[in-house]
């Protein structure tokens, strides 16, 4: 199947229109419920409970497992459990396993045995970070490269309704039935995704990858990965490919926790943040990644890339407009508006592009190192964004990240005739 049957309206009608778009949404929904309820949600009901903000800090440690969650993916794509199929199997297992963590959460609580509350968060994290791991190797292995955009945009869709939940509707519900309550109904929602799994189908897996996968030992399941993705790709196209991804969406990872601090140093209420960023910015950002998913499907991924890196990088300077007008509440909608549809665009584009580089006999392993690889650059360096800040001011800081784009933009140069080669072709198998 070709690109060209998927061109213009054509490819978007069959992209949205696939049964498995709607099973995405609920699996977005059961990726998105516990990351907030392991992490800002937890700390709100731990520092009510008097805990102090360093202990917090260190207990949100746990949710570390979800940067990591690469490390123990080789098994999900090695062992399959002997219900449901390859993926639905550990999907089913991964969203029971976040539900009866969150309610044993519910039951003893953060405070009367913090030991063992410790253990549950950690138990809830990795179940969460397996749950993240099995859904993006069902969503690249049941459908085609070019339907990956749309279906990875009905998955933010669910993942942000789930945000919504655990985040504001966990916080209503722990103010009108306690904290206790509030957990448990988080955990009962679980049971949504659960049932969709039940519904979906298993992603068919061609025989000969099934029995290879069967054959291969343990360590060949953390080997095979990384030697199939240099062997297919060659060593230069693949370090270059594992170049881009890492710097694409650098321009945006390198604000990192300053975004924050900025609106308060421009002069706008925590009203305002909550209304235009947390608020209108989500959704906002959930246009954005629909935008993304017709926009791939309609012209394919390669010209995304380039659509997608442009637009996050300029969004930059839209700060740049709050930074000259503080105060403004219009300023601050036009810079939110530019990011955060420049992010939803851009993100979706990239999962797409990655999904294009995986091998179906490793999916999961693979495609957890991509978005690894797609983060943790911007993240660790996001950790100097105060120095910078510092050194050039506000104004200063923004241009500069706006001109971390430039290496990514010459290493897609580079690579834009071997993407246009990539991203037309069928997955491995």
């Amino acid at each position: 199947m070709t690109v060209e049957n998927y061109a213009g309206v054509r490819g978007i009608l069959r992209a949205y229109g696939t049964p498995a778009s709607l099973t995405m949404l609920f699996f977005g929904f059961g990726s998105g419920l516990p990351f907030l309820l392991v992490g800002v949600t937890l700390a709100i009901w731990q520092r009510e409970v008097g805990f102090s903000l360093v202990h917090i800090g260190l207990m949100s440690a746990a949710s570390w497992l979800y940067l990591f969650k690469f490390l123990w993916a080789p098994l999900l794509d090695r062992f399959a459990l002997p219900f449901l199929g390859r993926r639905r199997g550990w999907l089913l297992v991964s969203q029971l396993g976040v539900a009866f963590f969150l309610a044993l959460m519910a039951l003893l609580g953060p405070k009367d045995a913090e030991f063992a509350f410790v253990l549950l968060m950690i138990a809830a994290s990795f179940f969460g970070a397996t749950q993240d791991i099995v859904v993006d190797a069902y969503r690249i292995e049941i459908a085609p490269p070019q339907d990956q955009a749309a279906l990875a945009a009905m998955s933010i869709l669910g993942y942000r309704i789930a945000l919504i939940s655990a985040g504001a509707g966990a916080l209503y519900a722990a103010e009108w039935l306690g904290w206790r309550n509030a957990y448990l109904l988080m955990a009962a929602l679980m049971l949504i995704p659960a049932v969709a799994t039940l519904l979906s189908r298993e992603p068919d897996l061609p025989k000969e990858v099934g029995a290879a996968v069967a054959r291969s030992s343990i360590g060949e399941a953390f080997v095979a990965p990384l030697r199939d993705f240099f062997s297919r790709h060659g060593l230069l196209l693949a370090a270059s490919l594992l170049l881009f991804v890492g710097l694409f969406k650098f321009p945006d990872q390198v604000i990192g926790v300053l975004a924050g601090p900025f609106y308060l140093d421009s002069g706008y209420t925590k009203v305002d943040i909550a209304t235009v960023s947390k608020l209108y910015g989500v959704w906002i950002g959930i246009a954005g990644a629909f935008l993304g998913g017709v926009g791939v499907a309609a012209f394919g991924a390669r010209p995304m890339l380039l659509i997608g890196l442009i637009a996050v990088a300029g969004s930059n300077l839209a700060f740049l407009l709050m930074a000259q007008n503080p105060s403004q509440l219009w300023a601050f909608y036009v810079a939110i508006s530019a990011d955060n549809l420049s992010q939803g665009f851009a993100g979706i584009v990239l999962v797409a592009f990655l999904a294009t580089l995986t091998n179906r006999a490793h999916t999961a392993t693979q495609f957890a190192l991509l978005v690894s690889f797609a983060n943790l650059p911007g993240k660790f360096t996001s950790a100097l964004s105060g120095f910078w800040v510092e050194q050039f001011g506000y104004e200063g800081f923004f241009l500069l990240s706006t001109l971390t784009a430039l290496p990514a933009l010459l290493v897609l140069i580079w690579l834009w005739p071997q993407l246009g080669r990539l991203t037309s072709a069928k997955p491995a198998a």
